[in-house]
């Protein structure tokens, strides 16, 4: 034990666990908030109150509610892990009965005066409930098939509900999410490895099923993959939406247009620009050197979790710390993959940039999971 922790052990608990909260994380995750705000006031014209000012707000709530996850106890997390996934199953469930419907797609449910979308909920009660599973199951246990198949089907079911909504982005990120896990906790290769296979006869499956009566998926989600094989087919239709991005990502150049400089979304030709095409405008305005520090503050949060859970002897805490920050790199890999035209458009937003409130909201809390492990880790 330090000299300083020895002593801590003088001062209250109240400040002893604000002292051990994990400042660095904090402030990189200001840092990139700050960022959403500047982009959001950038692509609304000058005007705060349209999305930067709802946004702060948010941001406000979310870290205060970050700051008393952080203060429970992680014992406590653990032990509601199965109530979280349970809540947030019904919750889908509700959706797929009674949810509200928005740009062609059911994902929300109204809750009096909140609007909440369950599948950003779903996101961290299935990396929660895994890494409870992995705690209890016994290491020998872990690649033996019966015990296998019980995290796959909790897994799956969640995922097959997002993907009625329809929301292959979220999908996506749950199968990820769950199977970083997985792999953290020692599951055989040979698994993943099936897995993948098994993804490739999926594709395939899914592109033979076109213009069949076994249509897999949406006719709109074909047309993303065809705007991804060759955008410039359709540049003022299905391809509209990649070719004015990658035209914002181009002309951003080294340093940038300057900050409320960039035409593309001055002009209105960016969809979405204040959701899932924010990080375009951010390319644009600030150039290849400001994409770059963006990402270098996001491989810093990831970082910071890792460390914080390869120093954590909890091995729930630890799958849960790791669990989260790749639920978190999947979230901006794939939003920045998507608008670069690395992989089709599946509409997952940036983490902490993009305009919204449900996403923002969950995550923060998220990564109060991450300081209640950290926190409250053996020392």
């Amino acid at each position: 034990m330090s000299y300083l922790e020895s002593n801590l052990k003088t001062v209250p608990t109240g400040f002893r666990k604000v002292l051990y909260l994990n400042w660095p994380l904090v402030i990189l995750l200001t840092a990139v908030a700050c960022t959403g705000f500047l982009m959001l006031y950038s692509v609304a014209g000058g005007r705060i109150e349209t999305w930067a000012e709802p946004q702060m707000k948010r941001f406000g709530f979310g870290m205060a509610a970050m700051f008393i996850v952080a203060f429970v106890p992680i014992w406590f997390w653990r032990n509601i892990s199965a109530l979280a996934y349970i809540v947030s199953l019904l919750l889908l469930i509700a959706v797929e009965l009674f949810g509200s419907i928005g740009m062609g797609a059911q994902r929300w449910i109204e809750l009096g005066p909140l609007r909440l979308q369950p599948s950003e909920l779903m996101k961290i009660a299935l990396v929660m409930l895994l890494a409870a599973y992995y705690d209890w199951l016994d290491v020998s246990k872990v690649s033996r098939p019966l015990w296998v198949a019980i995290p796959v089907a909790l897994i799956l079911l969640p995922t097959a509900l997002v993907l009625k909504q329809p929301d292959l982005g979220t999908a996506i990120l749950l199968l990820a999410g769950g199977g970083l896990v997985m792999f953290c906790a020692g599951v055989s290769l040979w698994y993943f490895g099936t897995v993948m296979a098994a993804g490739v006869g999926l594709v395939f499956a899914v592109l033979e099923s076109r213009g069949t009566s076994w249509q897999l998926i949406k006719d709109y989600q074909f047309r993303r993959i065809d705007t991804f094989l060759d955008p410039s087919s359709d540049p003022l239709g299905a391809g509209y939406n990649i070719t004015q991005a990658q035209i914002a990502l181009g002309s951003g150049g080294w340093s940038g247009r300057g900050f409320m400089q960039g035409t593309q979304s001055r002009l209105n030709f960016l969809p979405e620009k204040h959701t899932d095409f924010i990080f375009t405008t951010l390319a644009e305005e600030f150039g290849f050197l400001g994409a770059i520090a963006l990402l270098l503050i996001y491989a810093g949060i990831i970082a910071f979790c890792i460390h914080s859970a390869l120093s954590n002897k909890d091995r729930f805490a630890a799958l849960l710390t790791l669990g989260i920050a790749g639920t978190f790199f999947f979230f901006f890999a794939v939003n920045m993959a998507m608008v670069t035209g690395l992989m089709p458009v599946v509409g997952v937003p940036l983490p902490l940039v993009s305009y919204g409130g449900t996403a923002m909201m969950i995550l923060l809390m998220a990564f109060g999971l991450v300081q209640s492990a950290h926190i409250h880790r053996p020392r």
